[in-house]
């Protein structure tokens, strides 16, 4: 089992950048495939990033393709997004979560274990 706590999320104006974090505690997270999702206020749960047990393979939504960059510290076990040139769309609780799957998946109903959140607010 794995605990996962993300951390970053703050307020920031659009353009700019934020880094989110995603700690895992309990088992080494690289026995998993990582992910980053989010979720705005009204809207269903949606794939942001994914990272695998190695680091060596990548996955972004189109949403985040060119502007996000997720990565991973398997020393720290520690999963972060960076995130440039943000947009008001952006906005939304970002939660990371963990699978043992073979791929990286951008279903969130694979994912095993998951985040509390971190709230990422992009005013205009």
């Amino acid at each position: 089992q794995v605990q996962l706590v993300e951390s970053g999320g703050e307020l920031v104006q659009a353009g700019g950048s934020l880094r989110l974090s995603c700690a895992a505690s309990g088992r080494t997270s690289s026995s998993y495939n990582m992910g980053w999702f989010r979720q705005a206020p009204g809207k269903e749960r949606e794939f942001v990033a994914g990272i695998s047990r190695s680091g060596g393979s990548t996955a972004y939504a189109n949403s985040a393709k060119g502007r996000f960059t997720i990565s991973r510290d398997n020393a720290k076990n520690t999963v972060f997004l960076q995130m440039n040139s943000m947009k008001p769309e952006d906005t939304a609780v970002y939660y990371c979560a963990a699978d043992r799957g073979l791929l990286i998946s951008g279903r969130g109903d694979v994912y095993e274990y998951w985040g509390q959140g971190t709230q990422v607010t992009v005013s205009s």
